[in-house]
C-alpha cells in the first residue's frame, strides 16, 4: 500500500472538518440526483406495464425491474466515473483527494445542526420550522418546539452513520469508488426508497441495497458512541447494547433505529412518537429511558426526557468526537491489517 493510499482517508476527514461543503459549486450526489431524475420517466413507462415474464421466472412486477436496473446504471455509472478520474495524469491524485472529501459529510452535519438549534433557540417557531424541516422528510410544518427539538435530535443521531460511518467504512474497504458507489446507493434510497405507493416498486432495490450497504456501519456507529461517551457531558447511563438493539428492532428499517437509540439512552432524551410523514400521521416506536404513558405520548408527558438546547449541544459535542475517534480508530486497525496483510502475502 502507497503512503498516498495510507493516508487519504485521514486527509479526507480533516478536509471535510475543515471545508465541509462548498458552497455554489457542484457535488457529485447532484450530478447522482441529475441521473436518476432522466432516468425515473423511462422507469415509469416500463412498469405502467404492471407484469412482465422473464425466462425462469414466471411473474414479476415491472416497477421492481425498473428500478433494479436504473440502481445498476447508477451505481454503474458513479463508480466507473470516479475511477476514470483518478486515472488522469497529473490531476488523478487530486481527483482521489476530491471524491473521498465530498463522499464525508461530518462537518456538514454539525453545522446542520447548529444552525437550526440557533434558529430554534431564537423563539421564532416560523422560522425554527422552517430549519428543522430542510434536514427531515416529514411534515413539521404544525410541530411545537419541543417537537422540533426532538425531530432535529433524531435526524442528528439518525444521519451519524450516514454521513461519516458507513462512507468512512466504505473509503477505507474500496477507495473512493467504494465509497462513490455506496453514495449512490444512499442517495437513490433518499430518493426513491420510501415506504409509499408511488416507490413501493420503483425505489424497492434502492432501499433495500441502502439497507445492507449500511447493515455493519450503523451497528458500529453504536460503538463508537459508547466508546467515546465518556468525552462528553451526558445524563444517561449506557444501557448496553442488547438494550439499544432491542430498541432499535422496533424500527422499520434495519439500521436507523442504532444511532437513534443510542443517543436517546446516553443523553436521556426520548426519541420516537407521532410524526407526519407524506399527510399519513404515523405512530414511531418510542426509542430510550421512560415507559410509555400512551401510544405516542410519553416524549410530552415527561418533561425530564424532552429534548432542550441543552442537550442538542451536547448530542452535537458527542457526534463530532465519537466521528474523529470513530474514524481514527477504525482507520488504524485498517491499516495495521493491511500491512500485516501484505508482510504476510511478500513473506
Amino acid at each position: 500500500m502507497s503512503r498516498f493510499t495510507l493516508l487519504l482517508p485521514l486527509a479526507a476527514l480533516g478536509l471535510d472538518l475543515i471545508f465541509k461543503d462548498f458552497r455554489n459549486f457542484p457535488h457529485p450526489v447532484q450530478a447522482v440526483a441529475w441521473l436518476a431524475r432522466k432516468l425515473e420517466p423511462r422507469a415509469r413507462r416500463f412498469e405502467a406495464r404492471g407484469l412482465v415474464c422473464l425466462p425462469g421466472i414466471a411473474e414479476l412486477q415491472a416497477g421492481f425491474l425498473a428500478g433494479g436496473v436504473c440502481l445498476v446504471l447508477i451505481l454503474s455509472a458513479s463508480g466507473a466515473a470516479v475511477w476514470g478520474l483518478e486515472q488522469l495524469p497529473l490531476v488523478g491524485s487530486l481527483a482521489s483527494i476530491y471524491f473521498a472529501y465530498a463522499g464525508l459529510a461530518l462537518g456538514g452535519l454539525l453545522k446542520a445542526g447548529r444552525d437550526a438549534l440557533a434558529v430554534l433557540e431564537q423563539g421564532d417557531i416560523a422560522a425554527a420550522r422552517q430549519a428543522v424541516a430542510m434536514l427531515v422528510s416529514r411534515d413539521v410544518s404544525q410541530a411545537d418546539c419541543p417537537t422540533l427539538f426532538r425531530t432535529l435530535a433524531e435526524t442528528l443521531s439518525e444521519n451519524f452513520n450516514d454521513a461519516v460511518v458507513a462512507p468512512f467504512f466504505w473509503l477505507l474497504l474500496g477507495g473512493p469508488v467504494g465509497l462513490w458507489v455506496y453514495k449512490a446507493a444512499s442517495t437513490m434510497d433518499s430518493l426513491w426508497g420510501y415506504r409509499t405507493a408511488r416507490w413501493r416498486y420503483l425505489g424497492f432495490a434502492s432501499a433495500r441495497l441502502d439497507d445492507l450497504l449500511a447493515y455493519l456501519p450503523a451497528r458500529l456507529a453504536v460503538v463508537w458512541l459508547w466508546l467515546f461517551s465518556g468525552l462528553v457531558a451526558h445524563a444517561g447511563k449506557w444501557p448496553g447494547y442488547c438494550r439499544v438493539r432491542t430498541d432499535a428492532a422496533q424500527m422499520e428499517s434495519p439500521n436507523a433505529g442504532y444511532g437513534m437509540a443510542a443517543a436517546a439512552w446516553l443523553h436521556h432524551g426520548q426519541m420516537g412518537g407521532r410524526a407526519v410523514y407524506f399527510g399519513q400521521v404515523k405512530d414511531k416506536p418510542l426509542l430510550g429511558p421512560g415507559k410509555p404513558a400512551g401510544k405516542g405520548t410519553a416524549v410530552e408527558q415527561n418533561g425530564e426526557l424532552d429534548w432542550n438546547g441543552e442537550k442538542i449541544r451536547a448530542l452535537l459535542r458527542h457526534i463530532r468526537v465519537a466521528g474523529i475517534g470513530g474514524c481514527i480508530l477504525m482507520w488504524a486497525v485498517w491499516g495495521g491489517l493491511t500491512v500485516l496483510c501484505a508482510k504476510v502475502f511478500a513473506w
